[in-house]
């Protein structure tokens, strides 16, 4: 649920409630995902959101290894993101993962893994 409360609270800051793309993304896209995430259960649920940490388990236990993430490529999106996206934007590193998000919360973790 924060998840999408996340995302929906970086559009109406980012974007005018008449802006055709961004009404195309809430309905078509997290509109969608929303609602299944929230009204739906068993078979009808297709999206299972879950946290990076999560997915990190997960690819542990299959035996992939995680890849060192390189500092030039955080700098760079940091630099990027600081210079211009809105101010509560946010890229932050966890171990080997790069974390973006909204006024903290994070919504997207990249990594790489290798077998």
């Amino acid at each position: 649920m924060f998840f999408f409360s996340s995302l929906f609270d970086m559009l109406e800051v980012n974007a005018t409630r008449v802006d055709e793309q961004r009404l195309l993304i809430e309905r078509e896209f997290f509109g969608r995902e929303a609602l299944n995430v929230i009204a739906c259960e068993g078979t009808e649920r297709i999206e299972r959101p879950e946290t990076y940490k999560q997915w990190q388990m997960r690819n542990l236990r299959a035996g992939f290894r995680p890849l060192p993430l390189q500092e030039e490529i955080m700098k760079k999106a940091r630099y990027k993101v600081s210079k211009s996206y809105h101010r509560d934007f946010l890229v932050d590193k966890d171990n080997r993962w790069m974390l973006q998000g909204w006024k903290g919360r994070v919504i997207f973790a990249l990594s790489a893994w290798t077998s």
